[in-house]
């Protein structure tokens, strides 16, 4: 059955002032000689229009999350690494959102879990004017932006719950700009914020709870320089109950003596897909980039790559690993640098002649470019289960039986020995597999907050 047509909708004005109307280029004149619309630069370079009709959760966080550059550590297409609504479905399919929407729970569980610093309150969890507050911190800065899940009706408008971030406020006329993501249908506009507090006053029946807002600003570290966990794969649930709940219980049922049994009882029961699990986000880089193309900052971000990667392979971890896969037969498969043919990264990599070797004494892959002095390490198998292992939390090797051997595990994975650089990079693989637990259990909208 065929469906009419629609070529955007008429705003309700009042309650809402078309951003670039009249009135509303006069609201911002006024809010921008006042320092209120500080954040509004950076999130209009970054505005863009929802992909899909249910995707407004999802690009409202994608556009926040490149405004405040962080790097979401993955490629998104050919070479380039930035966020895209495709690349947030960590705590929800895309296809489920694209049908249903999302929550506001999962939303906050997807900035959290995308590296950033978030504050979520529901209104049953704050107040009006603690909201107003927030609303002139972000308008007054341009490292802080807020995301609001509102209901559409409060203002007029036809639809239900939706989210769009806040790009300023007026605090003479006590009205928030609301940059909808929805932009075929609504234009930015200019709301009284008391209406706005009102529209998310109100309960979400798809999770009985109210609405809110978040506050989300950029961490003091890019999070997951070399590893992140990843859920694009379709069985990850599978793999996170295998971290959380089989390892616990495989330690604490066979007989493990050393640390050599202790690594055969968990890598032989791992799913076979656990290496896209936890993955090195490494970039192939074009010939021109490596020798005169690369920002001050990324080739900051290389040199810590760099740094880490040496941290990993220097714990005493990861020679226990290096010892157990090399006893084994393990051999490296795990394919981190795509092959020159049959990739979709194949037409940067024919701009780009390198010699591949093996480095034997850490079996991990090097790449030297053309006219370049310095050797690229790639990681391997060796340290990817280093991080794995490193990656759980402390209490899963509690059941060991033997004390001498419980102690000897726990010193292995204590982080107060480990560089700060390498703290940082266990920490985040942590809270994203808490994260991960949470969507599991289907507990992300009874709890907001960023994992301890």
């Amino acid at each position: 059955m065929s469906t009419a047509s629609l070529y955007r909708r008429f705003l309700p004005s009042p309650p809402a002032i078309d951003f670039a109307s009249v009135e509303g280029k006069k609201i911002f004149n006024e809010a921008l000689q006042k320092g209120t619309m500080e954040g509004f630069f950076r999130l209009i370079s970054y505005f863009q229009t929802q992909s899909e009709p249910a995707y407004c959760g999802l690009a409202s966080l994608s556009m926040v999350l490149n405004s405040l550059s962080i790097d979401p550590g993955r490629k998104w297409k050919g070479p380039w690494r930035w966020f895209d609504e495709s690349m947030l479905e960590c705590c929800e399919p895309l296809q489920i959102v694209k049908d249903k929407g999302i929550t506001f729970g999962k939303v906050v569980c997807l900035a959290h879990s995308s590296g950033a610093k978030v504050q979520a309150f529901r209104t049953t969890q704050s107040t009006i004017d603690d909201f107003r507050k927030y609303v002139l911190k972000c308008s007054t800065s341009d490292n802080c932006h807020m995301i609001s899940t509102y209901h559409r009706g409060i203002f007029k408008q036809t639809g239900n719950g939706h989210f769009s971030p806040i790009g300023g406020y007026n605090a003479e006329r006590d009205m928030a700009l609301i940059l909808d993501v929805a932009r075929f249908k609504y234009p930015p506009h200019w709301v009284p914020l008391k209406l706005l507090w009102d529209a998310m006053n109100s309960i979400d029946q798809s999770t009985g709870r109210h609405r809110g807002f978040m506050l989300i600003s950029r961490p003091h570290r890019e999070p997951g320089l070399l590893y992140t966990l990843s859920c694009k794969d379709e069985s990850w649930t599978s793999i996170a109950k295998y971290l959380k709940e089989d390892v616990p219980l495989l330690v604490s049922s066979q007989h493990v003596d050393t640390i050599e049994r202790i690594l055969d009882v968990v890598f032989k029961s791992l799913p076979s897909n656990f290496n896209q699990f936890i993955r090195w986000m490494a970039e192939i880089r074009r010939t021109e980039d490596i020798n005169q193309n690369l920002s001050s900052e990324e080739e900051s971000r290389l040199d810590l790559k760099q740094e880490l990667l040496k941290q990993v392979q220097e714990t005493e971890l990861f020679k226990h690993v290096e010892k157990f896969l090399f006893s084994v037969g393990y051999e490296d498969s795990q394919s981190y640098v795509p092959a020159k043919t049959g990739s979709q990264d194949s037409e940067n990599l024919s701009e780009m002649e390198s010699d591949e070797s093996c480095c034997p004494e850490t079996c991990v892959k090097c790449i030297k470019g053309v006219g370049e002095d310095k050797v690229k390490t790639y990681p391997s198998g060796n340290d990817v289960f280093t991080a794995l292992l490193l990656a759980l939390p402390p209490q899963a090797w509690s059941g060991i039986k033997d004390q001498s051997l419980l102690q000897e595990m726990k010193q292995l994975i204590s982080m107060v020995s480990f560089p700060t650089l390498l703290q940082q990079e266990v920490l985040h693989l942590r809270r994203q597999l808490q994260l991960l637990k949470r969507c599991q259990e289907n507990k992300e909208d009874e709890d907001l907050s960023a994992p301890a």
